[in-house]
Formats: structure tokens, sequence, C-alpha cells
């Protein structure tokens, strides 16, 4: 295949950088050249990264470079780093032992000698997945996966080890301001040009913290001369010394990118470490008795009201802390949410209960701006609000860790566990994907009784 891109983008180049594992392309949209990509064997778009990721494999590299010709600029040393050397390994004593492994928050390892009725017993857990580079299955850690675990070694005699993953322990914790010479706050423009382009005061908290974090990693340099290598150089700190999340890292990418890209309208770059992709695991709820037990330690009124408010409409805690009087339709019964995840406007439930609280809130409080203010006027503080709860739990006798999501997700699964179809709880929710929602199918069980299975309607 000759070089066949559009007459006007033949003076564009294409940046390719070759990895361990895959091909990197920059390159500027051309819907020809994207088509062309298509044809290659395992080829995405990576939004993070701002690129192309093929497999390497030497047939797509010598298509590559027929196809984009004079056009292409390989760098294959400048910008590759190489992956964190090192492969975890696990002792097993011998056959009829499993190791179980916590080695990521939400997802446990399963090491054990081939035995085919243990494996049938992963594979009716949730989120199962094989890993054929280390030999071992991962799973989503809960609390009833365990128990069907600890219950299958129990019964056939087998020994059932738990452990922490160490590699945890060696793990660097974020710089505090005063260990850094030199320390510097974020400028003044990169936070104007974040209000000015609309982000959300979230978005714009994380892009500042992650972006703090990286100035003063180089806080010895002018931030304009800090160089590309020396970028690579920090998100490989992140990823081998920090061991943040994939999440973490994307965040911090964007926030460095936002800096010389959109303030200093530098040109686009590729910043790129190959790491596993984001495992799934499942959210953690309360049962509908332990939120009832919550609810009822709380004496004070604001605070009952909040709890019962994000818990019974299923708000994120910046949704019902942007709340005002008026988005309290008693008419409709309906909760307004404005500019939520995204901006999106949404409306979901309002409990008879928790209207009856809140007029008795209002009553007592008069709020003016915001449904909750704190005690010196204007929003009530998060951090505040994740007190409350914190504390109730304990009176509640709730040992385990229980945050504002937690209620999210609760209302979420009890909806669903009532019979409520998945499509009504993605609006509720304001989730922009189904797939986003069916999450919660991986938690409950309950009415799996009722379901008959399609083999006993054979009359066999």
């Amino acid at each position: 295949m000759a070089a066949t891109g559009n007459r006007k983008d033949q003076a564009e180049p294409v940046q390719m950088v070759l990895t361990e594992r895959f091909i990197l392309l920059k390159m500027k949209k051309n819907d020809q050249d994207i088509r062309f990509l298509r044809t290659l064997h395992y080829a995405r778009w990576d939004s993070a990264g701002f690129c192309w990721v093929i497999s390497r494999k030497e047939e797509n590299i010598a298509m590559i470079r027929n196809y984009f010709g004079a056009r292409l600029a390989e760098d294959e040393g400048k910008i590759r780093q190489p992956l964190p050397k090192g492969k975890m390994t696990y002792p097993i004593a011998d056959a009829n032992t499993l190791l179980v492994v916590k080695y990521h928050f939400g997802r446990v390892r399963l090491i054990f000698r081939f035995d085919k009725d243990l494996v049938k017993l992963i594979k009716t857990l949730p989120l199962y997945a094989w890993d054929k580079e280390n030999n071992w299955w991962t799973i989503a850690h809960t609390e009833r996966a365990l128990g069907q675990l600890a219950d299958y070694c129990k019964q056939h005699a087998w020994d059932y080890q738990y452990i922490n993953d160490e590699r945890n322990l060696s793990r660097k914790p974020k710089l505090k301001p005063s260990e850094v010479i030199n320390y510097r706050e974020v400028p003044d423009q990169y936070l104007e040009k974040l209000t000015v382009l609309r982000y959300s005061r979230n978005t714009i908290n994380t892009y500042k913290n992650c972006f703090l974090e990286f100035i003063n990693y180089y806080s010895n340099k002018e931030i304009e001369d800090i160089s590309q290598k020396e970028i690579q150089s920090f998100l490989l700190y992140l990823v081998e010394d920090r061991q943040v999340s994939s999440s973490y890292q994307n965040q911090s990418i964007n926030a460095i990118k936002f800096y010389y890209e959109k303030v200093l309208r530098g040109p686009r770059r590729v910043y790129y470490i190959e790491r596993p992709r984001k495992e799934k695991t499942l959210p953690s709820v309360l049962s509908e008795a332990e939120v009832k037990r919550i609810i009822e330690s709380i004496d004070n009124l604001k605070h009952k009201c909040l709890i019962m408010t994000i818990y019974s409409a299923g708000l994120r805690i910046s949704e019902a802390l942007d709340l005002r009087p008026s988005d309290i339709d008693s008419k409709r019964m309906m909760i307004r949410i404005r500019g939520g995840k995204g901006k999106k406007d949404r409306i979901t439930l309002l409990s008879v209960r928790l209207l009856s609280i809140l007029r008795d809130y209002y009553r007592m409080y008069q709020p003016k701006e915001y449904l909750f203010t704190g005690q010196m006027g204007g929003k009530y503080s998060a951090r505040s609000a994740q007190m409350i709860l914190k504390q109730a739990a304990r009176k509640a006798g709730i040992v385990r860790q229980v945050t504002l999501h937690t209620l999210r997700h609760s209302f979420a699964t009890h909806l669903l566990e009532n019979g409520t179809d998945l499509r009504y709880i993605q609006s509720l929710l304001g989730h922009a994907s189904p797939k986003t929602t069916q999450i919660y199918t991986h938690i409950t069980t309950r009415g799996f009784d009722q379901i008959k299975n399609p083999l006993d309607n054979l009359g066999l």
C-alpha cells in the first residue's frame, strides 16, 4: 500500500513512538488516515495520552512506514520508558492450598495449583479474570466471595491463606510542602484559564492538586524550562514510586498537558507509560438495616436531613451541597439536580419521609441560598459531611469504611433489589452509559430464587 494520505496533510508529520508492547502514533485527525489505522491489528484511540495505540507487531510497523512514508517521524528512544521490572511471586507450599492476596483496593488474586472444581467456583464470582501472564485468577474483593472460597477450602480440607501485597509497604507518600525546598503555588494564569473555560469546581481542584505535585517535584526549575523527558520521568515516578492509580495518573497527565497546551499554547504532546488497564471493582454498599441504624444514630436535625437526602436521592456529595431550597419540588415529588457531573441537569426522587423532615428543618434553619449551609453561612463543607457519616456509622456499630458515595451505591442497589428497572436507576443516578449502572447487578442476588432456569423447561 503506498502512502495515500490527503494531499493537504502531506506536510503534517506523524510521530511514531515504539514501546515494549505498543506503537504510539501522534497525528492530526484525518478520516483517511484513521480508516487505515483501523485495518491494523489492535488499534485504539487513547483519549488520555491523545494518541493512537497499536499492538507492536512487525507487520504493523511495516504497514505504518509504508503508508505514511516521509510524513513519519520515528522516535524510539526519546519518549519511550521501560516497564517496571520485577514480577511478583508468591510461595505455594503444596497442593490443596489457596492463597488469597489483596493487591488492589477492591481486587484480590487467587493463587493455587490447578483444581477444576475451584476454577468452576471462581467463574461464578463477580468480575473474575484470568491473568495468563502470571497464571493466577483475580476477582472483585467482596465478603461473600471470600466466604465462598473459605467454605470451599474447609469442605475440601484445603489450607486457606489471606495476605496483603507487600509491595504496598514500599509506596512512597506524596511530598508535604514542608519537605520541599522552594515550594510554590500553582500560577494564577493556570487557575484563571480553567475558570474561563468553565471547568467544574471539582475538576479545577483535581488539576490544581496534580499540577502542584508536578511543579514541586521540580521545584528548582522554572515551569517553562521543564523538558518533555523530565515530564516523562515524573510520570514514571508516579507509577513506580508513588504507585498511584490509573485514574490519578491520567489526571496528572491532563493537568500537565493543560498548562503547556492551553495556558502556554504549546503543541500537543504525547505522554505514555504502559500499565495494565484499570481493573473492575465492586462498590461497597450498606444493607437497608445498616442505613436505618446510621440515620437513627444522628440527633442533629440538619445532619440527619443531609444524610437522608444523599441516600434517598442517590446524590453525589457535590450535588447535595449545591442544592438550593427551590430545587425541592414537593408538588411533583422530585429533586432537581443542576449542573451535575458533566454539567448535566437531571431529576431524581423526593421521598415522602424526607419531605416531612425537610419541612421541619426549613422552619428551624430558614436556609436562603443553599439548602444546607455551614455555621458561618455559605455552602456546607464536604469534609464536615463526611465526618457526620463517619461518626454516625461508628455509633451504629458499623466497623468497615463507609463514605458518602457508599450511600449513593446503596441507594442504587436497594432500588434494584426492590425491582426497579435498570434504565430508571441509570436516569436517577445520572449515568451517561448503562454499563456504569450494570455494576450493581453483580452486588445483589435477591430474586435469584424466583428465576426459573431454562434447562428446567426442556422436560428432560
